[in-house]
């Protein structure tokens, strides 16, 4: 496995603390839709000011943001969507309905509908994956961007295409590929990562509402499949400075694909890596994520007003 060439570690401590009243959020979080090409994205918003854009990964929904959702609302009109097929959002039948460019569409779409002009893009897992391809498409419009255990999608390719240990830890990517792999979810087994018991019963819920198929189709339309072949050529580099996040005991995505990303950027990266967490790494250290996500965005800020 490579060794990550750089650790730029930023663990900031804050006077302020995370609210520890996030499990009310359900009750004070207003709901909208936006129209995506006919599809409605399903949204919850909290506070006001810039905005900030939230997107889940998979098995999830919105209220895994519910910490950062907290920590930055007091200043700024945080907005966690339901990617398509999850919750409350449209669920459009068809592998096709969920390739990059109509995800990358979706988050287009809720920050129009919001009659904004730009955003800081925020992205977990497959929220992640949007969230590079987003700042990759939409330079102008991606103010800041924050990742949480998904590496660049070219160092996951490279990884994939070289290194044994991500291929093996893959497995579950190609299983997910297969036909009918959807019939073997349930919303209990997906609900099996969530630790807090009374967000459990309310995932639950979310997974009840949520389309399998449509989850594991994001598998099918936009994870690479074998022979693995490392991405050729140069992606457009992100515009944006970029804060990332990496559970190290996240088994799926593992540390290696890190290395590098610099080379895919235009702005500063802080890079912190979180030995004790696994992919949820906005649950499982929702205190560090959260503190350290409004404090790099206040001193970006800071510096930006500066002459």
């Amino acid at each position: 496995m490579n060794k990550i060439g750089l650790f730029v570690s930023a663990v900031i401590l804050l006077a302020s603390s995370v609210d520890a009243g996030a499990e009310d959020l359900h009750g004070r979080v207003e709901h909208g839709y936006a129209d995506s090409g006919g599809v409605k994205i399903h949204y919850a918003t909290l506070g006001k000011g810039p905005l900030v854009i939230m997107i889940h990964g998979f098995p999830d929904y919105w209220y895994t943001w519910r910490h950062q959702m907290e920590a930055l609302g007091d200043s700024r009109q945080v907005v966690a969507i339901d990617m398509r097929g999850y919750n409350r959002s449209d669920k459009p039948a068809g592998v096709d309905q969920y390739r990059m460019p109509l995800l990358v569409a979706d988050v287009r779409a809720v920050i129009t509908h919001l009659k904004k002009e730009k955003a800081i893009i925020v992205g977990h897992d497959w929220g992640g994956a949007v969230a590079w391809s987003f700042a990759m498409a939409h330079p102008k419009v991606c103010d800041k961007l924050v990742i949480l255990n998904l590496p660049h999608p070219w160092g996951l390719g490279r990884e994939l295409a070289n290194n044994p240990d991500q291929q093996k830890n893959s497995q579950y990517a190609r299983d997910f590929q297969k036909p009918g792999a959807h019939e073997k979810l349930s919303a209990r087994g997906l609900s099996r990562w969530v630790k807090d018991k009374a967000a459990k019963e309310k995932y639950r819920a979310a997974f009840e509402r949520s389309d399998f198929e449509a989850m594991l189709n994001y598998y099918k339309a936009n994870y690479p499949r074998p022979p693995y072949k490392a991405p050729e050529g140069s992606p457009p580099k992100v515009q944006a400075p970029v804060l990332m996040f990496h559970g190290l005991k996240d088994w799926a995505l593992l540390p290696g694909a890190l290395n590098d990303t610099w080379k895919w950027l235009d702005k500063d990266l802080t890079l912190v890596t979180v030995p004790g967490s696994g992919h949820f790494v906005q649950q499982d250290a929702a205190e560090t994520v959260s503190r350290t996500m409004k404090s790099w965005l206040e001193l970006q800020e800071k510096a930006a007003s500066q002459p």
